[in-house]
């Protein structure tokens, strides 16, 4: 089972997380993918995903998160033993969020909502201080990146499979040229 877990406010209908549905239809495996709509609350979020996949082995599961998304699978990889793609990830949100503190609308859904200290301490509660097993992980990661600085990825997630691009951009252009890497994953 495919996960793809979108970023900060965003929704199931991301390009990335469209493109990857789609190429999971396109090879019979529209079974294998799901992308839940992940709540603004991250406790909420992260119960999303865990109830999503109660009854799934272990060895069967892969996230695959892109910027807040690629936190919250940094904490399931931890804490259920999962495998995690991490696109252009972010590393301790609840630091780099803590200048989007206020009003919020989400791109895809338009739904308005405000980011509070509430959230940020959730953020901070599920916080991985550092990964326990870098083979569980595969970064795909561009220099380019206009949001987050791709080099905290680098070092955050030292020892695992690294693919990291010059230049670029936060939505990492040319995703779907790794379809098969995360398959091979």
């Amino acid at each position: 089972m495919i996960v793809y877990l979108h970023g900060f406010n965003s929704s199931p209908a991301s390009g990335k997380a469209k493109q990857l549905g789609e190429h999971m239809a396109s090879i019979g495996r529209q079974a294998d993918y799901t992308c839940p709509a992940l709540p603004s609350s991250p406790h909420e979020a992260i119960a999303e995903v865990e109830a999503t996949l109660a009854h799934s082995r272990p060895d069967a599961v892969t996230l695959v998160g892109s910027s807040l998304g690629g936190f919250y699978a940094t904490h399931l990889a931890e804490k259920h033993g999962w495998k995690a793609v991490l696109v252009n990830p972010a590393v301790h949100a609840h630091k780099l969020l803590r200048g989007a503190l206020g009003p919020q609308t989400n791109w895809h859904t338009g739904e308005k909502w405000v980011l509070t200290e509430a959230h940020l301490a959730e953020l901070a509660a599920l916080d991985v201080a550092a990964i326990t097993q870098p083979a569980r992980y595969l970064l795909l990661a561009q220099t380019g990146d206009e949001v987050l600085d791709y080099r905290d990825a680098v070092a955050y997630y030292a020892g695992a499979t690294q693919i990291i691009e010059g230049s670029g951009d936060h939505g990492f252009a040319g995703f779907e040229r790794y379809f098969q890497t995360i398959l091979d994953f």
